[in-house]
C-alpha cells in the first residue's frame, strides 16, 4: 500500500472515529487477517489485533450463511474496559474499532458503519489509468 493510499485511508478513519468518545484506536485489515492500516495504535498491537479479529469476523460470516442471515452488518463485543466493533468493508476487508466503555454505543456503532462504507467506496474505486502522453 503505497503512502498515499495510507494518507487516504488514515484521513477517513480520523473523518469518522475521532468523533467517538473514549475511541482507543482502529485497524482496518484485509479478510485474511493482514493488517492494511491503523488508527491510534502501534504496529505491532495493530497487526495482533487484525489477526485475532479476522477469526471473529470469519467465524460471525460462516455463522450467517448457516441461518441464513444475509450480511453481517456489525459485530459488537463488550468488554470490562473495552468495546470493539467489527464492521465489514465492502468484499474484501474488515474495520474494528476499539473504545473505551465511555462510548456511547449508538455513536459507536453508527460512526464505524460509516466509516467502513466511505472506506468501502474508496478501496472499490479502481486506479486511474495514466493519460496517454502524446
Amino acid at each position: 500500500m503505497t503512502t498515499t493510499q495510507n494518507d487516504a485511508i488514515y484521513s477517513i478513519l480520523d473523518n469518522n472515529l475521532s468523533r467517538i468518545a473514549g475511541i482507543r484506536g482502529a485497524v482496518l485489515l484485509a479478510n485474511d487477517g493482514i493488517k492494511l492500516s491503523a488508527y491510534m495504535l502501534e504496529r505491532d498491537q495493530a497487526e495482533r489485533l487484525a489477526a485475532a479479529a479476522s477469526g471473529i469476523a470469519s467465524t460471525m460470516k460462516a455463522i450467517s450463511r448457516e441461518i441464513d442471515g444475509g450480511g453481517v452488518i456489525r459485530q459488537l463485543v463488550e468488554m470490562d474496559d473495552r468495546y470493539l466493533c467489527i464492521v465489514g468493508c465492502g468484499s474484501g476487508s474488515t474495520l474494528i474499532v476499539v473504545a473505551s466503555r465511555k462510548a456511547r454505543l449508538g455513536e459507536l456503532g453508527g460512526e464505524t458503519v460509516r466509516a467502513a462504507q466511505a472506506l468501502g467506496e474508496w478501496l472499490g474505486t479502481p486506479e486511474r489509468s495514466q493519460a496517454p502522453t502524446s
